[in-house]
């Protein structure tokens, strides 16, 4: 398993190398940079006129090193995170890129972890149900709304919900996580409770499309296993249909589940993502859009370098649930005794 874990770790560095040249690259192709962004703003806010407004934003180029090639941006950002752990200076936020990261992902990861931990259990749970009680008016209920929950684009639920919210229910604290009189409070139950009323539009919309796709997995996968000759065996055997169900057919169902959960923390992070930008909460989301507007590349490419972090440590994680869920399964060259 040690020896497993070393590889993937070492093999993971030269692909986040790549990574981080093609984020950058990618980020850098459209025209612009922080410099138009500053001259827009003299113009439209300060009164300036063009020629003071692009001389200022010339002296900004030139000092913060924007006028330099894209090479020599690239390498004095990746020597910065491999030397010193420094993600550069963020323009539009004017302090330390980690700084922007360290408040916006911990709330990032926590509403996608929990997503994710709610989607896995009722979507495993629901398909179960459901290849359980194949062709009957449950599995046909439940195929409905795992439908729907695979079909609707997760932005336009969350703004009718937002619509819904605001302009049906007078709801006026969106776009937060806490009322103004939890802001700097200790935690505590009312505090918590205050939270969930916050985010649990986010919480159940990304749970929502989630949810769908782990039960329509988990009911095709369920329904083959039940089919197969190792399960018929078992009945034969005299076996409760209960025991035959959960020790012997779910086990083997979830393999590709399993397999998804290597993918499937850079798509929680990216359906909260959609979700909050809609809602406006102080996350990922938001601060992804806001810097590639503004052309604050530092922060653009610290937070794809970070998903890409996610979907190499969640396949790792993936490998090893499977070997746990799977004795046949060995990892890192392990040979049976």
């Amino acid at each position: 398993m040690f020896r497993f874990l070393a590889a993937r770790i070492l093999g993971a560095i030269p692909l986040l190398l790549l990574l981080s040249v093609v984020t950058f690259a990618i980020i850098q192709a459209p025209p612009g940079d922080y410099g138009d962004y500053i001259k827009s703003m003299l113009i439209n806010q300060g009164g300036a006129t063009i020629e003071q407004a692009e001389a200022q934003a010339e002296a900004y180029r030139e000092a913060n090193g924007l006028n330099d090639p894209l090479v020599v941006q690239y390498f004095r950002w990746i020597t910065g995170i491999v030397t010193r752990f420094d993600f550069g200076h963020s323009l539009y936020y004017n302090k330390p890129v980690g700084d922007v990261v360290a408040e916006r992902l911990p709330a990032t990861i926590m509403l996608a972890l929990t997503c994710h931990i709610l989607a896995s259990i009722f979507g495993i749970t629901l398909g179960v149900v459901a290849a359980t009680r194949q062709y009957s008016w449950v599995d046909t209920l439940l195929g409905f709304f795992s439908f729907l929950g695979m079909t609707i684009p997760r932005f336009l639920l969350a703004i009718i919900i937002l619509y819904l919210l605001v302009f049906r229910l007078n709801v006026s604290e969106v776009g937060m996580f806490f009322s103004a009189r939890y802001g700097g409070a200790p935690w505590s139950w009312d505090k918590f409770v205050n939270l969930v009323q916050h985010i649990w539009p986010v919480v159940f919309i990304a749970t929502f499309g989630g949810l769908a796709y782990n039960m329509r997995v988990m009911r095709a996968n369920l329904l083959d296993v039940l089919n197969a000759q190792y399960i018929e065996t078992a009945r034969a055997k005299g076996l409760p249909e209960g025991t035959v169900i959960m020790r012997h057919a779910v086990p083997n169902a979830l393999h590709p589940l399993v397999a998804y959960q290597g993918v499937v923390m850079p798509y929680m992070l990216t359906g909260e993502i959609e979700v909050a930008i809609v809602f406006g909460l102080a996350t990922v989301g938001p601060a992804i859009v806001g810097s590639m507007g503004v052309g604050d590349v530092f922060v653009t490419a610290t937070f794809m370098l970070v998903l890409a972090t996610t979907l190499i440590i969640g396949n790792i994680i993936a490998d090893i649930l499977l070997a746990l869920l799977d004795p046949r399964i060995r990892l890192g060259g392990e040979k049976n005794d």
